[in-house]
């Protein structure tokens, strides 16, 4: 019987999990505009220790041993005609091609930020992006990070482990940080935020400039609409979660409002039988809380079920962000459960054990080694 085609929309971090755990039973197609898979988790790591970022969170897909088997294509997605199945794709010199499928997964996340966006890159320019902001806040005396959800903190955090001289200032609009975190996770991380000497700064709720889509690390004066006077410094770090889903490509009428897939709790697109979609980009709940945790198991086991007529299983959101808030760090890294529990793994494990068995062997079934090119002593 002839392989069905399923194309994956997108090969960031639950992209290519889907794309893997699909490649045996089918015949898979990723697009992504990245050459590799670039994350998007732990911002504060990426820009204070880009070395050991890249390392784990940039890997060029051919490192991948469950990719072996998927037709990876490098292009923006343009468009897709759901009835005819048909998706079109345009590479870098801007020539149009179509690839059909039998089922879609639609993975194609959201632009957050300069670190998250839909943009074409070749490995040169991933490079360069890292080197860029790295070095842009390496010789800041001091940062505005403004923001107090996870990507916010974790930054505020890293930039002030890495260096300790640097003055580091966290404004947010709440009362307290990480507000969809259980409050055991906010009273430890507030807590090593006091250790590290970042100033934080509640109540600030900055206004973003006419115009300007948070996508740059700028060194302008910050205001608030909340009455406080104004802030300055070297560089300042938009990290509010303005984020806006990666769907100009897709019909109106399979998304929400604020332009986010529609699915039911199977991740299925309502009335377009075999789409999907899973990651940041699916409404599935208020958190959007697919990207974190593992749904793409279950989104690779519907769309199989799909093809075969067996039952589909619904996906159900845990009520709370959980995970690491910020990243590894160089005694270790700290996940913090849904209830609020922090579990420690010192740093020997990363490395010897979470790393090497339980990320590259068990989660992404085989990453081939590369050495290490070491471009950022910083």
């Amino acid at each position: 019987m002839t392989p069905k085609r399923v194309v994956i929309a997108g090969l960031g971090d639950a992209g290519v999990l889907t794309a893997i755990r699909l490649a045996g039973r089918h015949d898979v197609v990723g697009v992504s505009v990245k050459p590799g898979l670039v994350s998007g988790q732990e911002l504060g790591v990426r820009l204070a220790r880009p070395d050991d970022w890249a390392r784990d969170y940039w890997i060029p897909f051919h490192r991948f041993h469950g990719l072996d088997r998927v037709r990876t294509v490098h292009g923006a997605l343009t468009g897709a005609d759901l009835a005819a199945r048909t998706i079109t794709v345009t590479d870098a010199a801007g020539a149009e091609r179509r690839e059909p499928f039998d089922a879609l997964v639609i993975a194609t996340g959201v632009t957050n930020g300069f670190w998250r966006r839909p943009v074409l890159q070749s490995p040169d320019d991933v490079e360069l992006g890292l080197r860029e902001a790295h070095d842009r806040l390496s010789t800041a005396t001091s940062v505005i990070v403004l923001g107090g959800g996870a990507a916010a903190v974790s930054s505020a955090a890293n930039l002030a482990a890495r260096w300790p001289g640097k003055r580091v200032a966290l404004y947010f609009r709440g009362d307290e940080i990480l507000p969809q975190h259980h409050r055991r996770t906010r009273r430890w991380i507030t807590k090593r935020l006091d250790e590290l000497n970042v100033e934080l700064y509640p109540g600030h709720r900055a206004m973003v400039p006419e115009g300007f889509g948070c996508d740059t690390i700028t060194a302008d004066t910050v205001h608030f609409s909340t009455g406080q006077p104004p802030a300055c410094a070297d560089a300042v770090l938009w990290a509010i979660g303005r984020v806006t889903p990666n769907t100009d490509w897709l019909p109106r009428d399979i998304l929400d409002d604020d332009g986010f897939v529609r699915v039911t709790p199977q991740l299925q697109v309502p009335g377009v039988p075999g789409v999907f979609a899973v990651g940041d980009v699916a409404a599935t709940d208020e958190l959007r809380s697919s990207a974190r945790n593992r749904a793409d198991a279950l989104a690779a086991h519907n769309v199989a079920a799909f093809f075969t007529g067996r039952r589909m299983r619904a996906y159900r959101p845990p009520g709370r962000r959980w995970g690491s808030v910020l990243g590894p760090q160089l005694d270790g890294l700290d996940v913090f459960a849904p209830n609020g529990f922090r579990f420690h793994f010192p740093a020997w494990s990363i490395r010897r054990v979470l790393q090497p068995w339980i990320v590259r062997r068990g989660i992404y079934r085989g990453v081939r080694d590369e050495v290490p090119t070491g471009r950022y002593p910083g």
